[in-house]
Formats: C-alpha cells, sequence, structure tokens
C-alpha cells in the first residue's frame, strides 16, 4: 500500500497504479501519452480496439481535457456527474486516440463521487485513465484483495480504501446518437 503521494508520483511516471473508486478498484495511469494507456491494457489483457475512460477529477478538469464537452455535451455531464457512470460522447477533434478504442470520434469519461485519499489523487493528477482492476473477463473488485489476486506485482502501486460503495462496474450510456442508449446497466442506476 502506498501513500497518496508516491501514488501521483507513480502516475506522473507513467505507471500503472490500483486506486478505488465510487463503483470498483480501478486500474489506472496517466492519459495523456499512449505508451502507459498501452501498458494498462496489455496488463488488464483487453482486446484490441476496446475503449478505456478518462476519469477526471471534477467536472471543470473533465471540460479542461475535453473542451469540446462544455456545450451539450456539458449540460448531460453536468446533470449525471459525479456519479457511478461512464458517460460516451461526441470526440470531434479525436482527443486521446489511444483511449477511444475503435471509436476515435468518441470518448468516455467520468467523474467518480469519490472522498479521501482517491479524492486526493485524482485532485493532484487532474484525470486518468482507468478501467476496472481485474483481468479482462475476471470479476471487477469490490476491494482491494481481489484486484491484488488478479493483477499481482505487475501493477506499481495500490491503494486500500476498503471496500467500493457501489460494487458494480459502472453504467455506461451513449450520447453520440439521436437517443442516449445505456450500454452496460450495472447495479446501480445512474441518478436522475
Amino acid at each position: 500500500m502506498s501513500s497518496v503521494g508516491e501514488t501521483v508520483a507513480a502516475i506522473r511516471a507513467g505507471e500503472l497504479v490500483v486506486i478505488p473508486t465510487d463503483t470498483v478498484y480501478g486500474l489506472a495511469c496517466a492519459p495523456y501519452h499512449e505508451k502507459p494507456v498501452r501498458a494498462l491494457s496489455e496488463l488488464k489483457g483487453r482486446v484490441a480496439g476496446q475503449p478505456i475512460a478518462l476519469v477526471a477529477a471534477s467536472l471543470d478538469w473533465l471540460f479542461e481535457c475535453v473542451p469540446e464537452l462544455r456545450g451539450r455535451a456539458g449540460v448531460v455531464a453536468r446533470a449525471l456527474l459525479p456519479g457511478p457512470c461512464t458517460l460516451v460522447f461526441p470526440n470531434p477533434a479525436r482527443r486521446y486516440p489511444w483511449l477511444t478504442g475503435d471509436r476515435p470520434d468518441t470518448i468516455g469519461v467520468r467523474v467518480p463521487d469519490v472522498e479521501g485519499e482517491a479524492a486526493g489523487i485524482l485532485e493532484a493528477v487532474g484525470a486518468v485513465a482507468a478501467t476496472s482492476a481485474n483481468r479482462h473477463g475476471g470479476t471487477p473488485p469490490t476491494n482491494l484483495e481481489t484486484s491484488q489476486e488478479q493483477l499481482g506485482d505487475d501493477v506499481d502501486l495500490y491503494i486500500d480504501a476498503g471496500p467500493c460503495e457501489v460494487g458494480a462496474a459502472s453504467t455506461v450510456v451513449d450520447f453520440t446518437a439521436d437517443r442516449p442508449k445505456v450500454i452496460r446497466q450495472a447495479g446501480f442506476p445512474p441518478r436522475s
């Protein structure tokens, strides 16, 4: 287990870390460069072309990272975030192509409702690329031990904050078409 300062330094250095979120533990890295995101995907064993969410500390940070979301998408984001959902929006500038997978014109974003060390880490780095901290096809971990069993020493640092509140992966809603479409309904619905 590591401190907030060590974890922030690891993320900034391009290392892989496991941090708690409001849903499950997340495998995270710096989102701003392709190399750490590629390492995250390889460790997870993700299928090629599968997207990874941009997880921001706050709505303000999210809009700094993806300024195009300040319009209609921003209204939706402000209504649903922070919270246990991932929102997929148009990405007309094709930002972060290493996060978008096979759909470079879209981007998945989250602002988790976290406190304590997880909030401190996100506030210090602004945003991370993150996915659930398990191997592809494994059970998303609701506690640190489950994540460690699946990822072991391949992760540089782990932060333990006890069991996650929601205990299920985020609900994913796609807002890129005329009507929103729920891609994954998790155990906890998005707030209205």
